[in-house]
């Protein structure tokens, strides 16, 4: 069971959401927030594995609520829900340790794919969201090229490999099933990898895989 916090400041959007998620028997609603300080204080006592925020709340917004979820409880998986698309916001939430970034907008089955996805490891983007990001990684990939190769040379060739997977979006399960060995030996090569390669999530690591030429467009 994905036990799920959800965080905004409309009542009306979490009860959707929440009914929403209800409708898949393996995704649990355990608590809900009206704004971000009371998310983090819901987190602390209920540890969910997936916390849904929305960035424009009051008090403590949803960035920011991110931010100190991924201090004090990283295992946390953090999902923005929004109504905003605006780079600034996508590229502040991903620098905050973010796993996903969706919009409230979209089909609503892509909620529970974006809350499976996470909760197995992985990060999940709303496919407007992921084709834009790709396209200015494609706009400034030859100046990054050099400085991501750099990082990688840290890392063993068993990480390089664990790494390219990541790149290509794989689950710690798929990853586990594809190179024969257990989820929690995965879990470890993941860890070790955003060390080296300091990065914050697995969103940032899979574009470093992209950028330094593990995984194609």
């Amino acid at each position: 069971m994905i036990r799920v916090l959800l965080a905004d400041d409309e009542a009306m959007i979490r009860a959707g959401v929440a009914a929403i998620l209800a409708t898949d028997p393996g995704i649990e609603v355990i608590a809900e927030a009206g704004d971000g300080a009371e998310a983090v204080e819901l987190a602390r006592a209920h540890r969910p594995d997936v916390a849904m925020l929305d960035i424009r709340m009051p008090k403590l917004d949803g960035l920011a609520a991110a931010a100190e979820l991924r201090r004090v409880m990283p295992e946390v998986a953090v999902v923005m829900l929004t109504t905003f698309d605006e780079d600034a916001y996508v590229a502040q939430a991903l620098s905050q340790g973010a796993s996903g970034f969706m919009l409230k907008a979209a089909d609503p089955r892509e909620l529970i794919i974006g809350v499976k996805a996470v909760a197995d490891g992985a990060a999940y983007l709303s496919p407007r969201i992921a084709q834009r990001v790709i396209t200015k990684l494609n706009n400034g990939r030859l100046d990054r090229v050099a400085p991501a190769r750099e990082r990688i040379d840290a890392l063993t060739p068993r990480e390089r490999e664990v790494l390219a997977l990541i790149g290509r979006g794989e689950s710690n399960h798929e990853i586990a099933k594809r190179l024969h060995v257990s989820e929690g030996t995965v879990k470890n090569h993941v860890s070790t990898i955003l060390t080296r390669l300091e990065a914050k999530n697995r969103v940032q690591a899979a574009i470093t895989a992209y950028e330094a030429g593990l995984v194609d467009d």
